[in-house]
């Protein structure tokens, strides 16, 4: 039997369910709803739309709605005009244009402000827009899709997200399953994601073990398909290919047949090891995310090469995003425990909005430790 499609792995019924739906979907022009728990793999699903359809000639641009600051947002899907707010010293396409007979994938929708929100409605409905700025309405052909980690009928309950809208965006909803519900696809995925790392970065690695499968199979999972794609890259880097023991696998994962969740524990190792293993792991998924973000990075940038007449962004220059983000070439010698321990305070911190109760809970400090290891960086 087939396991991979598209790019999506799996022979679970929930699995072949989305699957089934993409076949059907894909050739049409509906607008389509992706709804899922975060990491669960909804911009490959889009992907597989776009790819799929008679749209695959054209773009397909990704726009993530939650990591665009709201003021710029407007800025970024429609376009501006030359003037029209301080910066904009010349006009700029927007995400619409670039995606004209194509398709313009709206990650976490939820995120966009009831403002934006009217202006997308009437995309939605005509086609049509207005750059920041401007007076001329202009039109797109872009397929819209949409994706969510929210439920929008609870927001739409709050008043966070407009009811028509809504209503517009669930002409078809593909409902992603966590991976928790996906049972033995996640031998499958640890099979590709292995070989995967393998490729990337040149090393053999022994076959794991059907223990630790075992334990993979039994945890929640919380952060889905790229909590398990994050955590065999940090296993696989830190063990050289060699076999990963139980004891190299996270507290939570070792203790997911007890329900029992906390931070990781290393056995055998001494405190200095444990210390420094568990800052490396924590900045091996940041990593991944940056890496993630470079590409996403570099290929906007030649689609904004490719469709603008152009060659500035807000006036300056378009770098090589390489001289912008360059993390991929660092060793993980090169890295000091303290400077490693610093970045993984600041964004603990910056996950729980400076919150030092909670961003010590979550680094295993007492509070006390924590205002102590402040004082010092």
């Amino acid at each position: 039997m087939k396991t991979e499609k598209w790019g999506i792995v799996g022979t679970s019924e929930k699995i072949l369910d989305v699957l089934d739906i993409i076949e059907k979907v894909a050739g049409t022009d509906v607008v389509i709803l992706i709804q899922g728990e975060s990491g669960t793999g909804k911009e490959i699903v889009a992907r597989a739309i776009h790819d799929n359809s008679h749209r695959v000639s054209g773009e397909m641009v990704s726009v993530n709605c939650g990591a665009i600051p709201e003021g710029i947002l407007e800025s970024e899907i429609f376009g501006h005009e030359k003037g029209s707010f301080t910066g904009a010293v010349s006009q700029r396409k927007g995400y619409f244009e670039m995606a004209d007979n194509g398709t313009i994938f709206l990650d976490e929708i939820a995120e966009m402000s009831l403002r934006t929100q009217v202006k997308l409605l009437r995309v939605l409905e005509s086609g049509e827009f207005i750059r920041v700025g401007g007076t001329r309405a202009m039109n797109s052909n872009a397929r819209i899709l949409a994706a969510t980690n929210k439920l929008l009928d609870q927001e739409v309950q709050k008043g966070n997200f407009r009811e028509d809208l809504y209503y517009r965006l669930k002409m078809v909803t593909i409902d992603l399953p966590p991976l928790r519900d996906r049972g033995g696809d996640i031998d499958l995925l640890v099979e590709k994601f292995v070989d995967l790392l393998e490729k990337k970065y040149g090393m053999i690695q022994e076959k794991i073990s059907e223990e630790i499968l075992g334990l993979f199979r039994n945890y929640s999972w919380p952060g889905n398909i790229r909590e398990l794609k994050n955590l065999l890259e940090s296993l696989v880097l830190l063990n050289k290919g060699k076999k990963i023991e139980v004891s190299d696998l996270p507290e939570s994962i070792r203790n997911s047949h007890a329900g029992v969740s906390g931070l990781p524990v290393y056995v055998n190792k001494t405190a200095d090891q444990a210390e420094r293993e568990l800052i490396y792991r924590a900045l091996l998924g940041v990593r991944a995310d940056i890496s993630d973000l470079k590409s996403m990075i570099l290929d906007t940038m030649k689609m904004v090469r490719r469709k603008s007449d152009v060659s500035t962004l807000y006036d300056q220059p378009i770098k090589d995003i390489s001289e912008l983000i360059d993390v991929s070439g660092e060793s993980f010698d090169d890295i000091s425990v303290e400077k490693a321990e610093s970045d993984l305070i600041q964004e603990a911190l910056r996950r729980f909005n400076g919150n030092r109760r909670l961003a010590a809970r979550a680094l295993g400090f007492s509070e006390r430790t924590l205002y102590r290891k402040l004082g010092k960086l």
